[in-house]
């Protein structure tokens, strides 16, 4: 990678995954609407000479975005909609946000041959009830009538596309289904769970878990996710294939507030809402998502190196920090 295009770069993986491609001497343009992101996810590495910001809606398609795509080398496309809260209040904007700009950043990719990483989403997997999911496995998802999985649906067809693309113009795609990605940066304001439960936890407030709490995640930090994206960007064998990164041990939810307090030395309690009191009636979650991760880390080695504490550590860091 020389030069790097990151969509929905003034995120918050993207502002992580843009210092570590400084780092390694990239020359980096990131492409963002601002709707979600922001600039002080790039504070770290503003005014730095190799980096390129352009506020741009990838969903329009046009000469300008054409230009990005063309000066670049790799992109990685992490622009989407955010957040289950986001989701379930405007399912049709969820569904234009993830399938237009993937579609318009994918056809041009394909034009001029520009290696490709997509992210999609452990939400894929529907309310399949495995132990552990693999990239191969069938896919459920629930139904139309529930707004909730506009997002999984979506990114599905992201997929579809991306593999298309692969399949009949030998197109350099991967895409890669993020598990719980979390840390530092990371606002609790589109239904994040753990910056949630963390800032609630500092401010002595109550942590509100939805559900019966007995809803069980795999957390994966966000510095571990971006060095499984550049080692998956660096690797030709991941071409046209699909991959799970994220973390492999499970806590439920309820669970994972009672550490959140105990970690952050928390007079807090935690208090249960229901699903259609949290969202709307006839709300549905998947019960747990657990990454086979076998296929990234027998090509690359990878594998997660942070605990839960330490994330649940840094995050509160940078809480009281701000």
């Amino acid at each position: 990678m020389k030069k790097v295009l990151i969509t929905g770069g003034a995120g918050f993986i993207g502002g992580f995954l843009t210092e570590a491609l400084l780092d390694r001497n990239c020359s980096v343009t990131v492409a963002d609407d601002f709707s979600t992101g922001s600039l002080r996810n790039l504070a770290a590495v503003a005014g730095h000479p190799a980096l390129h910001i352009e506020k741009i809606d990838v969903t329009g398609s046009g000469d300008r975005l054409e230009k990005i795509v063309r000066a670049c080398d790799t992109i990685f496309h992490l622009a989407a909609a955010v957040g289950v809260e986001k989701v379930v209040e405007d399912p049709a904007q969820t569904i234009f946000t993830n399938v237009r700009g993937t579609e318009n950043i994918l056809s041009l990719a394909a034009r001029y041959k520009r290696r490709t990483i997509i992210t999609s989403t452990s939400e894929v997997y529907g309310k399949s009830a495995k132990g552990a999911f693999a990239e191969t496995d069938d896919l459920r998802l629930g139904s139309p009538y529930r707004s909730r999985w506009s997002y999984a649906c979506s990114k599905l067809l992201d997929e579809f596309l991306l593999m298309a693309f692969c399949q009949n113009r030998d197109f350099p795609g991967t895409v890669v289904r993020l598990f719980n990605t979390v840390g530092p940066r990371q606002t609790g304001k589109y239904g994040m769970v753990l910056p949630r439960f963390v800032d609630a936890a500092l401010h002595n407030r109550a942590l509100r878990v939805y559900g019966d709490g007995r809803q069980s995640r795999c957390f994966c930090h966000v510095r571990d996710v971006v060095r499984a994206l550049i080692l998956l960007a660096d690797e030709k064998k991941s071409f046209g294939n699909i991959y799970n990164i994220g973390g492999t041990d499970l806590i439920s939810i309820s669970r994972l507030a009672r550490k959140v307090i105990a970690r952050t030395r928390s007079t807090s309690s935690v208090e249960f809402i229901p699903y259609d009191l949290a969202y709307r009636p006839g709300f549905e979650d998947m019960r747990r998502r657990k990454p086979d991760i076998s296929a990234i880390s027998s090509l690359t080695g990878w594998s997660p190196r942070h605990s839960l504490d330490e994330i649940i550590d840094d995050i509160a860091d940078s809480l009281r920090q701000n």
